[in-house]
């Protein structure tokens, strides 16, 4: 006898958005959900199987058996099965019991459920997003912090490694001891914002939660939806935005997952061209598939939704927008139009970006992970561009690691790896990201990226710091790089944190946070970040040198700030050509020996001009070193040296 009654939350308009590709709630009516019906509470279960022959709930409440619970299939045509299941509650373990075409019995975890298990069988659990929020205060003011007129600097994160339980380090923290703790560190070190490597649902530590199989679901390695709430919640009350990884890439082949969901490929691309990722064995969702793209759109609202995400990364963009990627000829199929970019997936992207902004407006942030140079990535799709707020500068990073690693007597042969980047950092809105994908898979931390002994590494990588803090665009450092992690990042264990007692690591971790401050404080820096009138080239070719001069301009007039960056391993008395009028001040020095600096005065010698209208400065520049310095705003300024205690 059939134990399920009939119950629906979907609508005949729920349906329609559903199968026209635009119904971005799902989350709302799939799934498992808590109701009552003639009086009596249990649960409403509702899943997508279109090719299925039978569709049951299974679990600890009935001892797994597929034959007592079996859900109804919607008259449209839908593909839709739904029931209700009376005096079922919260913590209820179950799946879908999924007969296919072919008489299989698949037994799968619900695509929309809230909470996994975290065990090998990884069923379901019945759960909800309640939470009692306490941000208000941010939710309402957030799209002033989330502009791109305002300054980002965002600390990437993986919550399973950044620190673990000092009695026991194999056990993870959980997201609300883990709050006790970044919240107060985020604080003080002054970023604006964490991005938190995926928190969804993922069966593989190994894969540092990029393969993902529970999308609704926050994993339960570290508590509960509530407890990441919780998390949030707490950053939030202190200012602090919240960027989530989201995977709409690719999903794994787990027997409980998407993959085969009904017994046909219904949530991947069936071509294996377009469906099947050579580099991650993973499968690549089926983007022209209304149905598939009502899921992912709803996805990333939920997040954004009840959770109160500031944004979203959106991993792998690269792999999802080009049909050749990590395909050889003759292993991909060009589009329409002979060419390789993938249609259907910018269609998707597009979709997903007008329909989260149209939801949010500008108080969140999209960010595509993208390495090539598609364009008009972060463009209106309205112009023919595809939506995003942001997208990852790759070629900037990719060019400052390797001039980084260069000996110093042949870094003037790779002197414009340095500029490079100004032939087209306002093309899109970037964000600079030294991540996580530097420091593993045997490419050393960023400190042993460095040349030279240790002192010259730590005054290099303090460079690159005041090189990214004032180079235009949003910042992102991985945690550990902001004091010197020294080993490649390890997923299974926490971050050196000891290493703060050496002076050299204490010294590069208060740079950081100087750093933050400026960054935060000084206009100059994030008002035209993404406007070509708010950066100059002073001196852009001193190769023999090394040496690099240019301004950033804030909108207010005279607000502008000055960097000088020192790569070589000497002390220079450097003649700087100067706007006629202006007088500068020192407001920051890398070789200062508070960030164990050698304390080298970054020192203005001299002021004179040059014929009528063209006047030089003469400052001393330490080793290594970058330097900012401030127009001065007081008409009656005398020249005055600026003296780092030795």
């Amino acid at each position: 006898m059939n134990s399920v009654k009939t119950y629906t939350l979907f609508t005949d308009h729920d349906v329609y958005l559903f199968k026209e590709g635009r119904h971005y709630k799902l989350y709302s009516k799939f799934g498992a959900h808590s109701v009552e019906k003639d009086g009596v509470k249990g649960v409403y279960f509702s899943v997508w199987a279109p090719n299925a022959k039978k569709v049951s709930v299974i679990g600890n409440f009935n001892n797994w058996n597929h034959k007592d619970h079996i859900l109804f299939p919607r008259w449209d045509g839908s593909g839709i099965w739904e029931g209700f299941i009376d005096e079922l509650t919260w913590g209820t373990l179950y799946k879908y019991a999924v007969e296919t075409a072919r008489g299989d019995i698949l037994e799968k975890s619900d695509p929309y459920a809230l909470s996994w298990e975290q065990n090998i069988q990884a069923a379901s659990l019945v759960s909800t997003t309640w939470y009692e929020w306490d941000d208000q205060e941010w939710m309402e003011n957030r799209g002033k912090k989330n502009s791109l007129q305002a300054p980002i600097s965002v600390y990437e994160l993986h919550l399973g490694s950044w620190m673990r339980d000092e009695d026991e380090p194999k056990r993870f923290l959980n997201y609300r001891d883990i709050a006790k703790k970044l919240v107060p560190y985020i604080k003080e070190m002054g970023f604006t914002h964490v991005e938190l490597m995926p928190v969804m649902e993922y069966p593989y530590d190994p894969s540092w939660g990029y393969q993902i199989t529970g999308f609704y679901a926050a994993t339960s390695r570290f508590g509960s939806p509530q407890d990441l709430m919780f998390l949030i919640d707490e950053l939030h009350k202190n200012n602090i935005g919240v960027i989530l990884d989201w995977v709409p890439s690719h999903f794994p082949g787990d027997a409980n997952g998407l993959y085969r969901f009904d017994g046909s490929h219904l949530y991947e691309h069936e071509d294996p061209r377009k469906g099947f990722h050579p580099d991650w064995k993973s499968h690549i969702f089926n983007y022209g598939r209304n149905e598939v793209k009502s899921f992912l759109i709803s996805n990333a609202m939920f997040w954004l939704d009840r959770y109160h995400a500031d944004g979203l990364r959106v991993d792998a963009v690269t792999s999802m927008l080009h049909l050749n990627y990590s395909r050889n000829e003759g292993d991909w199929e060009p589009n329409i139009y002979g060419g390789n970019v993938n249609l259907e997936a910018k269609a998707f992207l597009q979709e997903f970006n007008t329909a989260v902004y149209k939801e949010f407006g500008d108080s969140i942030i999209t960010i595509a992970e993208e390495s090539s140079d598609f364009p008009m990535l972060t463009k209106p799709v309205h112009d023919g561009g595809v939506g995003f707020g942001m997208k990852w500068m790759m070629g900037w990073m990719h060019d400052t690691l390797d001039y980084f690693k260069e000996d110093f007597v042949n870094r003037k042969y790779h002197h414009h790896k340095l500029t490079f980047a100004s032939m087209y950092m306002y093309n899109e809105n970037y964000m600079m990201p030294l991540s996580h994908d530097e420091v593993v898979h045997g490419k050393a931390s960023l400190i042993y990226k460095m040349k030279g002994d240790e002192w010259q590494k730590f005054a290099n990588l303090r460079t690159l710091y005041v090189y990214m803090y004032t180079h235009p665009g949003a910042k992102l450092l991985f945690m550990g790089d902001e004091f010197g992690q020294t080993s490649e990042w390890n997923f299974t264990q926490s971050l050196d944190w000891h290493l703060l007692e050496y002076p050299v690591h204490k010294g590069l971790q208060e740079l950081v946070k100087k750093l933050n401050h400026l960054y935060t404080t000084e206009s100059a820096f994030y008002e035209n970040q993404f406007e070509k009138s708010g950066f100059e080239w002073i001196e852009a070719d001193d190769l023999e040198n090394s040496v690099y001069v240019y301004l950033r301009k804030g909108k207010r007039r005279g607000d502008i700030l000055m960097t000088v960056l020192n790569l070589a391993p000497k002390v220079l008395d450097y003649k700087i050509k100067i706007p006629s009028g202006t007088h500068w001040e020192v407001i920051f020095n890398s070789d200062d020996e508070k960030y164990s600096g050698s304390g080298v005065e970054a020192e203005i010698l001299e002021e004179k001009y040059e014929g009528e209208h063209q006047k030089f400065m003469i400052i001393t520049i330490p080793p290594l070193a970058g330097i900012i310095l401030r127009q001065k705003k007081d008409k009656k300024y005398k020249l005055h040296r600026i003296k780092y205690k030795r």
